[in-house]
């Protein structure tokens, strides 16, 4: 498999790698792009370019990640592999308190294993400010049983409930897949009565996403919503990473001024050491917890609609993080670019695409919003 497979079936490789990824193993492999040999970009002035870490276009390699189409599209994509077991143990740990979960995932990571078994995965869902499950994943070439969640089971629940468990390794890589993480919870078919109904076909996120897009084209729920004396609501659907002794900083002001639950937190660490990727500047020695979110919040009279996703801008940058780009972000030109490397990116834009066919990666981003 890849080095680093995202979560969801909707997601290619080229996508992760123009416009980040991240999954349970990227605390040992970073990030998708760092898995990348060589790649084949078609740029804004109309070259096919061949670029790798060294070379003539060495500047367009590292300055592709996170640049989201705005220089160019990857045609052909040349990745480094690993081998796998035909199953992945898992183990849930539980914690009550925020900074012992850190502390864990720190360690964790940093040993490679837990009581003697190798460790190859870590992620880990937020419930509420008291329940914090780590999930331990490790290959193994067999099981005693193997869990289904492509059906009437839901995997989230299952780490809630469970201290141990074992998928096949394709189940392992979709295990989100099929319920959104839990954002499926929207469209109802978590009610078994109504799910029994569903063929699993239609039990997964390119089903979600086209609803959701439908949604946010027609405002359907959002007119019923309003006919009905309901609140306005903001969308807060971001992934940020901070520093993992900042995790429980972080998780303390979400709880408080967010609300949202569950959230999901894998820890990431940057491989490669003898690169920097100019567009996503990591600190190669730190290890990172990225925190995912994926919901609404309700405005109280005269808020405005970026309210909570302002809050959470400001504070992950207070803590030292970042947040990725596909995220509803708010940015101004000014803090954008100091945030995301303004110099480096037109330099890059002024080589790769002079003529600006594309549009440049604030008007991608947040110019959108």
């Amino acid at each position: 498999m890849p080095l680093v497979v995202p979560q969801l079936r909707t997601i290619t490789l080229g996508g992760a790698v123009t416009g980040l990824g991240i999954e349970s193993p990227s605390f040992r492999n970073g990030l998708p792009h760092e898995s990348v040999i060589e790649e084949d970009i078609l740029t804004g002035d109309g070259q096919l370019i061949t670029a790798r870490p060294e070379g003539d276009h060495a500047d367009l390699y590292t300055g592709f990640p996170n640049s989201y189409g705005s220089l160019g599209y990857s045609l052909r994509l040349k990745i480094q592999l690993e081998r796998v077991t035909p199953y992945v143990h898992l183990r849930h740990l539980r914690f009550d308190d925020a900074g012992e979960y850190a502390q864990a995932i720190q360690d964790i990571c940093a040993a490679g294993e837990y009581l003697g078994e190798r460790v190859d995965f870590v992620d880990g869902t937020v419930f509420t400010a008291r329940r914090h499950v780590l999930t331990l994943g490790s290959y193994t070439k067999s099981a005693p049983y193997t869990s289904d969640y492509t059906g009437q089971q839901i995997y989230y629940q299952s780490v809630g409930r469970r201290r141990e468990d074992y998928l096949t390794i394709d189940d392992y890589l979709w295990r989100w897949d099929t319920d959104w993480f839990w954002c499926s919870r929207a469209f109802g078919v978590q009610d078994p009565r109504f799910r029994r109904l569903i063929p699993r076909r239609f039990l997964r996120s390119e089903v979600y996403w086209k609803v959701a897009n439908f949604e946010r084209r027609n405002h359907v729920v959002r007119r019923l919503d309003r006919a009905r004396g309901k609140p306005e609501i903001e969308e807060v659907v971001q992934d940020i990473e901070v520093p993992v002794d900042k995790l429980p900083a972080f998780l303390d002001f979400f709880h408080r001024e967010i609300g949202i639950s569950p959230v999901w937190v894998c820890p990431l660490r940057q491989a490669r050491k003898d690169l920097t990727w100019d567009l996503y500047k990591l600190n190669p020695e730190i290890l990172y917890v990225n925190v995912g979110f994926w919901s609404s919040v309700d405005l109280a009279p005269g808020q405005p609609d970026d309210t909570h996703n302002r809050l959470i801008e400001a504070e992950v940058e207070r803590l030292g993080g970042r947040k990725s780009l596909y995220s509803t972000a708010f940015y101004s030109e000014e803090e954008f670019w100091r945030l995301y490397n303004g110099e480096a990116y037109a330099m890059l834009k002024k080589r790769y695409d002079p003529n600006g066919r594309f549009a440049d990666l604030y008007a991608k981003t947040v110019g959108r919003s």
